[in-house]
């Protein structure tokens, strides 16, 4: 795990550098982000077992966006590309529809794509993502559709997200964590405890500490 974590480490100081210069070329409606997390966790479901990199880049003009993002998966890479549209309102309400497609090299999984709609306000924003979960043989998985929702409270840098999967997929998690500026870096830690059905090593359900860093430009 330590070698994996070094050699994870390494891939993202490559990635830092030319992300900057990507970011400083670019102008000020694009954006570039890396990362490295102890452990890679979406939606409740753990992707990795060991350390994992990251590094996206992000265009918005007047409430559109568009976006990559791409992480190590261990079994090849994720490729999630995405856009949509988001407005705030003069009384402080957010609302964004968009659409993501995650995609992977290797086996590690089949494609999902899915239609994704968000609310904020105050310190509270919800999210809820319906989708469909391509079929591959090769790896044995059948089309199936999911949707998923999930309500996130922030304050000064403390959060907490409650987050349910449905339809042909059923799984529960709640995650709780904290984040802050170091250095010019962003880091974080959270907590993370999953249902059985999302537990997919042992399917008992886990308890799960992720460390975090990362960098925006």
């Amino acid at each position: 795990m330590k070698i994996a974590f070094k050699k994870t480490l390494l891939a993202t100081s490559l990635a830092l550098t030319s992300f900057v210069s990507i970011a400083d070329d670019l102008g000020e409606n694009w954006s570039a982000n890396v990362g490295l997390v102890s452990q890679y966790f979406f939606r409740g479901i753990a992707q990795t077992e060991t350390a994992s990199a990251s590094a996206g880049l992000d265009y918005e003009y007047d409430g559109i966006y568009v976006g990559t993002w791409v992480a190590d998966v261990q079994d090849g890479l994720e490729i999630d590309i995405y856009a949509g549209y988001g407005y705030e309102t003069e009384g402080g309400l957010g609302l964004s529809i968009g659409a993501t497609t995650y995609q992977y090299t290797g086996l590690f999984d089949s494609a999902y794509n899915e239609l994704n709609l968000g609310a904020s306000y105050s310190f509270l924003s919800l999210e809820y993502s319906v989708g469909t979960h391509e079929d591959d043989e090769e790896i044995g998985i059948e089309e199936s559709d999911y949707d998923f929702i999930a309500l996130t409270a922030e304050y000064e840098g403390f959060y907490a997200t409650v987050g349910s999967w449905g339809k042909d997929f059923d799984g529960d998690y709640f995650e709780v964590g904290y984040g802050t500026e170091v250095g010019g870096f962003d880091v974080g830690v959270s907590l993370i405890k999953n249902s059985e059905e999302l537990d997919v090593e042992t399917f008992d359900g886990e308890d799960s500490l992720v460390f975090s860093i990362g960098k925006t430009f």
